[in-house]
């Protein structure tokens, strides 16, 4: 009877071991796997326990430049100036980083950055300028002239808290003030742990933000020639060359990065979108930037790299002609909405007739979109997207003051 007892629970125990080798063996590799003791160092030991919870974060980090330079975790994870630190497993850190913890090690991309319309100037078009210190305000006022010093867009209150948090704030933040006194966060282009220039040089990756009716710069891109080489031939590609060392043999197809802040075969890098564009094409009046000459002569040595100089002024007198058109359209649009104004026929706060509507399409999205598609090589944009459009709503638009005259006359 005792042997018999001893057999079972010897049977059972073996049935269990073998229960619990095959159940073991049947969890992905990802959960039973052990980090090498080089990568929990490298890693700062992070990787010991996050290989567990957060597998995905540190499989980015170990592809990254960053790992294969021997930047750990905790050198970009340590609190920087201005940061709070929290206790985590016997270290002190930050979760969540800002352009603080970047420019320890890039300060020369982040002034650049900060010049550019994606910082300050990015968050004050929606949120206005009183997040911003005063002298945030003066230095971004400097280079982007009445791009911060503004208040909030009508929208934020009239479309409410919601929809700018989970629409116009999630590109705009690009250019958020943080707490440590930082403006803005790599990680929109570059993404977190894998600190991509690759995934930077995607025109995806500016397409996240720069698309629909009011800037569609992807739309625009993708029906352009460029666009469309780039979608044949991306495999033909290599997007990950260091800034300094990119040529054409490795980009003989632009994108988004390409033109508007990458170096190539030479030329100069920059974190400053802006720093080749010769107008401010946002503008509902399309004026030259104040550095109009010497950024024109930058973009062209771009330009220069695959196109002939001929090409190239004619590309550009013919984007030129089409500003001044737009100007000229929007401009009469412009007198009409101030003259109903001036007399009193048009009252009440921003956006409360139909007719703002209409004037507020016809500038912020068809004026713009015919614009960027000249300078960009979207001829479908530059006409039934943008000026078609305008001529429709110029009509809409006298047809409107008219009947608004004819309303307040009776008055």
């Amino acid at each position: 009877m005792a042997f018999r007892s001893v057999f079972v629970a010897i049977s059972i125990a073996f049935a269990l071991v073998l229960a619990a080798f095959l159940i073991n063996r049947a969890r992905p590799s990802v959960e039973t796997a052990q980090p090498k003791a080089d990568f929990i160092r490298a890693s700062g030991k992070c990787a010991e326990c996050h290989v567990r919870t957060q597998y995905s974060i540190v499989h980015e980090y170990e592809m990254s430049k960053h790992a294969q330079k021997g930047i750990n975790c905790l050198d970009c994870h340590q609190p920087a100036e201005g940061q709070k630190g929290k206790e985590h497993n016997g270290f002190t850190i930050v979760s969540s980083l800002t352009a603080g913890n970047c420019r320890r090690c890039h300060e020369d991309i982040y002034q650049q950055f900060l010049r550019s319309r994606h910082a300050a100037v990015s968050w004050a078009a929606v949120r206005g300028d009183k997040a911003f210190t005063p002298v945030q305000v003066n230095f971004a006022e400097t280079y982007q002239p009445g791009g911060v010093k503004r208040p909030p867009h009508p929208f934020t209150t009239l479309e409410g808290p919601s929809a700018m948090t989970s629409g116009c704030e999630q590109c705009h933040s690009i250019g958020k003030p943080n707490d440590d006194g930082t403006i803005g966060n790599c990680t929109a282009c570059h993404t977190r742990h894998t600190s991509s220039v690759a995934i930077a040089r995607q025109p995806r990756t500016c397409g996240q933000c720069h698309l629909g009716p009011d800037h569609s710069q992807i739309e625009i891109y993708e029906e352009s020639k460029h666009g469309v080489m780039f979608s044949a031939q991306e495999k033909l590609l290599d997007l990950t060359v260091e800034p300094k060392k990119l040529t054409t043999r490795e980009m003989f197809v632009p994108t988004c990065a390409t033109c508007h802040m990458s170096g190539i075969n030479g030329l100069g890098m920059t974190h400053d979108p802006s720093e080749r564009l010769s107008y401010f094409l946002a503008n509902a009046i399309s004026t030259r930037r104040p550095n109009y000459a010497q950024a024109q002569a930058k973009m062209k040595q771009v330009c220069n790299q695959c196109h002939t100089p001929a090409v190239i002024d004619r590309v550009y007198a013919q984007a030129e002609q089409v500003v001044q058109t737009t100007n000229e359209k929007v401009n009469v649009a412009k007198t009409l909405m101030d003259g109903l104004r001036a007399d009193g026929t048009l009252t009440g706060p921003p956006f409360s007739n139909p007719i703002d509507f209409t004037y507020f399409d016809f500038w912020h999205y068809d004026g713009r979109t015919s614009k960027h598609g000249a300078f960009m090589g979207g001829s479908d944009f530059v006409q039934w997207h943008g000026n078609y459009p305008m001529l429709r709503k110029t009509v809409e638009l006298q047809a409107m003051a008219a009947e608004l005259r004819r309303q307040h006359a009776h008055k």
